[in-house]
């Protein structure tokens, strides 16, 4: 309710209205019906504001010794780091542990079997965890979730931070994965 006193946008809305019908903002008094499409017709200072930027690559290649590119990234069934989630017997089933996706192409180089224990290594770090092989990357890519802490995605991900917005480069770096009778200490 105090928000509908410090927003204008809001000013139409109720408890009531909201849980018999649900309302889009802005509703700015109790007669407007809410709002279907937000800027259905037209932006608020007219067209929209876009902006052309030169883009960059990320900071960190692949070469030959990082010769793969990691995304690190979400699945469906956990949050975040997993501190909630985590204790979700039935998340935690759909969901249950680390892995890394590698490519085919890329696994039967490395001569990966699907399943097994595999060692994923960055400048900054490495992990151990079982490979998934999977054409749901692309070769030279591989896919790692960062929701665990027994194998940490972010350990291995680049700190470079953006010169502008000061957001660290936590969705891309090189690595290389190796089999666990091959990995050094």
């Amino acid at each position: 309710a105090e928000i509908t006193r410090c927003w204008p946008a809001m000013a139409g809305m109720n408890y009531d209205r909201l849980e018999s019908r649900g309302l889009q903002w802005p509703c700015p008094d109790k007669e407007h019906p809410g709002t279907a499409v937000l800027h259905e017709n037209m932006f608020p200072r007219g067209r929209a504001l876009f902006t052309a930027i030169t883009w960059k690559g990320p900071d960190e290649a692949p070469d030959e010794e990082y010769p793969l590119v990691l995304s690190t990234g979400r699945v469906l069934y956990q949050y975040h780091t997993g501190t909630m989630t985590r204790r979700s017997k039935v998340l935690e089933e759909s969901a249950p542990g680390p892995y890394v996706e590698i490519n085919p192409e890329d696994a039967e180089v490395l001569g990966l079997v699907d399943g097994e224990i595999v060692r994923a290594r960055s400048r900054r770090g490495r992990i151990t965890l079982p490979v998934r092989i999977t054409d749901k990357v692309h070769r030279g890519m591989v896919f790692m979730p960062f929701h665990y802490k027994e194998a940490a995605a972010n350990l291995l991900t680049n700190d470079a931070l953006d010169p502008k917005c000061k957001i660290p480069e936590a969705k891309v770096c090189a690595i290389r994965i190796e089999k666990m009778t091959e990995a050094v200490a």
